[in-house]
């Protein structure tokens, strides 16, 4: 079995940039147990594969240890596989994922990604959240993940977490933000829960920042940048219910992953 492997940075305009992503397009669905053994060997945040099926594509995310229920950049850079070589020609491409109906369009500012916005509440913090983060938090909020807003954009950039604690949090990650000083607001975000300390750039955490930075910063259209080493930025609209979040991406890679003769005891 041959199965085409396309590594593309998303929210990057260049090579080394933003958040790489593996993308697998299948002509049908593998086992489960397969598909994570190939995004553990891929070994990036995040592995996209997708079946395309009469009108509809059906897109999954895999991370190195277990399946997601949505992932921005994965999304994105599956959009731009689709676009610049599987000559996908619809105006608008609509992924039936486990978050629901996710709708992709292409335009000369990139591509724009509409999802669904998951608002943030504030809580009191678990005392784990607060042993890792080793400096006092302006504001403690959860929705998907725990959402952490610091004093500064020299707070989020400067802040080493003890992966150990968090790793052990109830959600599926930490996202630090604070405003910023050039953008409307930073972040990073850690997922070591998920064998992903730290994702390069997050769409999905995008969901949870925007619907709280418009209300604190009381406008709808936001520049965002993530903070990491590598580094992005994410262009976003607040739409009521919903988010479009928009970025560029860039071919790093094209291969084949061969599976020979594979049985369910090799899996193992």
């Amino acid at each position: 079995m041959k199965i085409k492997l396309f590594q593309v940075d998303a929210f990057a305009s260049n090579v080394f940039e933003g958040n790489p992503a593996a993308v697998c397009p299948l002509d049908e669905w593998l086992e489960d147990e397969l598909l994570q053994k190939i995004a553990e060997e891929n070994n990036l945040s995040e592995t996209a594969f997708f079946v395309q099926s009469n009108n509809h594509i059906h897109l999954r995310w895999f991370t190195p240890q277990a399946e997601v229920d949505l992932c921005g950049h994965a999304t994105l850079a599956a959009a731009h596989v689709l676009y610049q070589h599987l000559a996908f020609i619809e105006s608008v491409i609509r992924f039936q994922t486990r978050s629901g109906e996710l709708l992709v369009a292409k335009s000369k500012h990139g591509y724009t990604m509409d999802f669904p916005i998951n608002m943030p509440i504030n809580i009191e913090a678990p005392s784990l959240l607060l042993a890792g983060l080793g400096i006092e938090p302006l504001d403690i909020l959860v929705a998907d993940d725990y959402l952490v807003v610091l004093n500064s954009e020299h707070d989020v950039k400067n802040i080493r977490p003890d992966f150990s604690k968090w790793a052990e949090l109830d959600k599926r990650g930490v996202i630090v933000s604070a405003k910023s000083e050039q953008q409307d607001f930073v972040s990073r975000c850690f997922f070591p829960r998920l064998g992903v300390n730290e994702d390069p750039v997050t769409g999905s955490a995008h969901c949870q920042l925007v619907p709280y930075w418009a209300k604190q910063l009381g406008k709808t259209t936001l520049l965002a940048r993530q903070i990491s080493a590598r580094s992005g930025l994410v262009n976003c609209e607040l739409l009521k219910d919903r988010v479009l979040l928009t970025g560029h991406a860039v071919d790093y890679m094209q291969g084949v992953i061969n599976l020979p003769n594979l049985s369910g005891d090799s899996l193992k």
